[in-house]
């Protein structure tokens, strides 16, 4: 599975990427190619080369394909929200993009909880195609049961948190290392280490770090073993700058198995970030129940058994 967008590099991504599957005369089948729109590549000049119109999914969409050098990509991402555009524009036209043919299914990428079920609802009303998936940092992945009444995948980005799970800012940042050569671009990144937070990042990292040594691994692997093994997880993207660092990454694949409940349990205890559970308000008692509704913390009135 190999994920581009419209934006990286200004399309540029698309071409080569188009160029390289075309050279080494890969079978198409073999492939699961996914590209993302939202930013076309004049959007500073042309209005229209922008967002989640009917006018650039369409047109956006055959850009792509054209950079691509491929009949169509397999999933097709909205790359943000659109607040511009009513949602009934926006599913009509990725179902419009799915009858051509362009593209086998749509998803969305850092959409809210809210506005995937409401891309969910429109398409139910119209009998159209919904979104099959949502690409995402993993620590959004968490944050609604959508993806089991959906049946919604994810498709995590950034599962190393930029480079903080490998273990390499543990002792302060490398040489040549991302924060190092890029620091000026990161620079809030370099400064929040240093901050309270920051370094509770690092420890955290550095107990994870003694877990992975116990499994005859790295911190690298484990991390990305970890996002995958989530029932959620349909891809772990892994962005890379060098071959080694794919071979390296991989590695996670001989750690998945080795995630116990209990080690998984250790790890949990660890980052400490396991959202609570959703609350019925039928549980709580009668005062409390009045009280979150008096509040406005529960919009609807709940029909209970003690009420």
């Amino acid at each position: 599975m190999f994920d581009t967008a419209e934006e990286y590099s200004r399309g540029q991504s698309e071409v080569e990427m188009g160029r390289v599957i075309k050279e080494l005369g890969l079978r198409r089948t073999d492939l699961v190619i996914t590209t993302k729109l939202f930013w076309g590549r004049k959007r500073e000049t042309d209005p229209n080369d922008t967002g989640l119109s009917r006018k650039h999914i369409i047109e956006g969409a055959q850009a792509s394909l054209a950079r691509l050098q491929l009949d169509y990509v397999d999933v097709i991402f909205a790359h943000r929200p659109d607040f511009t555009v009513p949602m009934e524009e926006i599913v009509r036209a990725f179902n419009y993009v799915i009858e051509k043919g362009w593209a086998f299914y749509w998803a969305t990428s850092e959409w809210s909880a809210r506005e995937i079920e409401e891309a969910h609802h429109v398409a139910n009303r119209l009998h159209l195609i919904a979104p099959i998936a949502e690409q995402c940092l993993h620590k959004q992945t968490t944050k609604s049961p959508l993806y089991k009444k959906y049946e919604l995948g994810t498709t995590v980005f950034s599962a190393l948190a930029g480079g903080l799970l490998t273990g390499k800012y543990n002792d302060g940042i490398p040489q040549n290392s991302r924060l190092d050569t890029l620091a000026s671009t990161f620079q809030s990144t370099v400064d929040s280490l240093q901050k309270p937070e920051g370094q509770e990042k690092i420890r955290k990292v550095r107990e994870l770090t003694k877990i992975a040594e116990e499994l005859g691994t790295n911190v690298t692997a484990l991390s990305l073993a970890w996002v995958a093994r989530n029932p959620n997880t349909s891809t772990v993207i892994l962005g890379a700058s060098s071959p080694q660092q794919i071979v390296d990454n991989l590695k996670a694949i001989d750690v998945v198995g080795k995630l116990t409940p209990e080690i998984l349990e250790r790890i949990d205890a660890i980052l400490d970030n396991t959202p609570a559970p959703p609350v019925n308000i039928c549980e709580l008692p009668l005062t409390e129940q009045l009280r979150k509704i008096a509040f406005g913390q529960v919009w609807t009135l709940v029909r209970c058994t003690e009420l």
